[in-house]
């Protein structure tokens, strides 16, 4: 799951398939209790296999998706709407990386959702070319195989408005001053919202994970794999919440990272305001990681001394913006960094220090945008178009002002790092245009094996009770906790603990046979001081 702190333009921010009737599986029960699903289960059979019998024609990828040799490319073609296969298609793309090991050795494929709603997986398909050491059991085994989801990236792109304005900055301080800011910030939320219907508007209805989730299964088919391996971080655990949810017999091998909290009620409008809390707690931990190394970075030598800094810091950056580009929703979109991933507790807190000691150019650099990146402020944009298309169409949003500002009001109170910034990200879907729909009642349906939870106790942006209510829901899954971490995204840190069992379930299958909790990944070390 994803948060920015950038919002619109002044707001806050394989070859040969083998044949059809063995590679898709019969429509799964499951996907028929979706609410008006029965359609769409049977399109999404009808487009599996096709798309079994299509195959992916697999090619040197284009030159400027900077995805070297010998990854892979291709695309796999999907209906808009699955209750109407024979209608508008688009197309998905998609890459890999083949197994290292021997033909005895290999099981498959293995797909990746990085996260999003909004994320690319292209990337992953590099872990086998770069040799990334924790990944080189299972790249024996596995082809690792990436895909845009739709609308993002090569898949059929959206956009709500013009990058490079949705990239301009300082922005608007996303923490209202007045009632004539909320004002201001509800007009940029609705020109959002507009830009969304008059830009991408045709996709918009359809841009919702279950459809992901029977994209998914069409990639499947399409790759030759009767069943699917599938590893999904962050929002990409949702989609594979709702895959075991709709395709059960589907599933192989199924890990969820970093977990959303499935439950209906949590979808999305509750799991943002519990993101708040989590994301304040976090932002602490990493203030008492920086006055344990005040010898190092000089901003406090307590955490409640940090946070006057912070504090001070932002409002300086109000008054007059660093650099001219920097106010409190680009520190913010920085600082964020640092409650995310433990690999930015240094960067962020070295800009800081930095800037302290007079020297704002590297803050300006990291908070503050690149004009002339165009190709980056494009998928930015994109990203963020998404997110906000997918969370807006996957579960109807309260259209009351008067209740966001009262939740939002009260949260900021205990929380007010992020809540504010947030609630004006997703604050378009209070106005939004297409329809929203009920999301899937996640539960266990008849097939589904065993599923592989893994959650650090301390994740700001999945909090750690995401992964407990999946647990409890997917019957005889293992959760395995990281106690004490709060790095988002666990299976890419290096924690012998965990990668050992994930390498030993991808591989065999096996689990522990109980939930499992490992000590937390070392925290990063701060270079030497002086």
């Amino acid at each position: 799951m994803r948060t920015t702190a950038i919002f619109g333009a002044a707001g806050t921010v394989v070859t040969g398939a083998l044949v059809a009737g063995f590679l898709a599986a019969p429509v799964a029960d499951a996907a028929q209790r979706v609410p008006g699903g029965a359609a769409e289960a049977k399109g999404a059979q009808i487009a599996a296999d096709r798309a079994a019998k299509a195959g992916i024609k697999w090619q040197d990828c284009p030159a400027d998706w900077a995805l070297e040799k010998p990854i892979e490319c291709g695309y796999v073609t999907v209906p808009v709407d699955y209750a109407k296969p024979n209608g508008r298609k688009i197309k998905i793309a998609v890459d890999r990386a083949r197994s290292t090991g021997t033909a005895a050795e290999r099981q498959g494929a293995l797909v990746y959702n990085p996260g999003g709603p909004g994320g690319s997986g292209m990337r992953f398909p590099k872990r086998i070319t770069t040799k990334s050491p924790l990944w080189t059991k299972t790249s024996k085994a596995y082809d690792f195989v990436g895909f845009d989801p739709r609308g993002v990236g090569h898949s059929a792109p959206i956009s709500c408005i013009d990058p490079q304005e949705f990239a301009k900055a300082p922005k608007a301080d996303p923490v209202p001053g007045s009632e004539a800011d909320k004002r201001a910030q509800r007009k940029l939320a609705k020109e959002y919202a507009d830009g969304c219907a008059e830009r991408s508007g045709y996709l918009l209805p359809y841009m919702t994970t279950p459809n992901t989730v029977r994209d998914i299964d069409v990639i499947r088919a399409a790759l030759g794999e009767k069943k699917l391996n599938y590893l999904g971080v962050s929002y990409g655990t949702y989609i594979g919440a709702v895959y075991g949810t709709l395709f059960p017999t589907h599933v192989r091998r199924l890990i969820v990272d970093s977990v959303v909290n499935p439950a209906q009620s949590n979808i999305w409008y509750q799991a943002n305001l519990e993101q708040d809390i989590a994301f304040e707690g976090r932002f602490k931990d990493w203030e008492s990681w920086v006055a344990k190394h005040d010898s190092v970075f000089h901003l406090g030598t307590t955490q409640a001394k940090v946070q006057q800094g912070w504090e001070k810091l932002r409002a300086s950056a109000k008054r007059k913006p660093i650099g001219g580009l920097v106010g409190p929703a680009e520190l913010i979109g920085w600082f964020q960094k640092a409650a995310y991933y433990d690999s930015s507790w240094v960067p962020v807190a070295d800009t800081w220090s930095k800037y302290l000691a007079g020297d704002e150019k590297p803050l300006v650099e990291a908070a503050g945008p690149n004009m002339a990146d165009k190709a980056g402020n494009i998928a930015s944009e994109n990203g963020n178009a998404v997110y906000t298309a997918v969370e807006c169409a996957d579960a109807k949003w309260p259209t009351s002002w008067a209740k966001w500002d009262r939740d939002n009001t009260r949260i900021d109170k205990q929380a007010p790092f992020m809540t504010w910034s947030n609630a004006w990200m997703n604050l378009p879907c209070a106005t939004w245009k297409a329809p929203q729909q009920t999301p899937v009642e996640v539960t266990t349906h008849k097939g589904l094996p065993k599923t592989l939870i893994v959650q650090s106790t301390r994740d700001a942006a999945t909090p750690y009770a995401g992964a407990v209510e999946l647990h409890k829901r997917f019957r005889g899954s293992e959760l395995i906790t990281e106690q004490g971490a709060g790095s988002h995204g666990v299976t890419g840190l290096v924690n012998p603990c965990i990668n050992e069992k994930v390498d030993a379930y991808l591989l065999t299958g096996k689990t522990d046979g109980s939930d499992v909790t490992c000590a937390a990944h070392a925290t990063p070390e701060p270079p030497k001081a002086g």
